[in-house]
């Protein structure tokens, strides 16, 4: 196995991804686990939030590179 060469990486798109996964990831997660509560709207509506935050961040990198 090799190392990576992250050289290539902008300053702008590693901020980016990071912020935006801080958001996107924890919200699927909460709303698989409200899903497993049996709180069905709050899971749902979670699970939305990350895919609307999903499709921003696509918009996003594709305005950066």
């Amino acid at each position: 196995m090799t190392i990576p060469n992250i050289s290539d990486i902008s300053v702008q798109m590693f901020v980016t991804v990071f912020f935006f996964l801080l958001i996107i990831a924890p919200l699927f997660s909460l709303g698989a686990l409200r899903l497993f509560q049996s709180r069905k709207k709050a899971g749902f509506t979670l699970i939305g939030a990350g895919v609307v935050g999903y499709l921003i961040f696509m918009l996003v990198i594709n305005l950066i590179t």
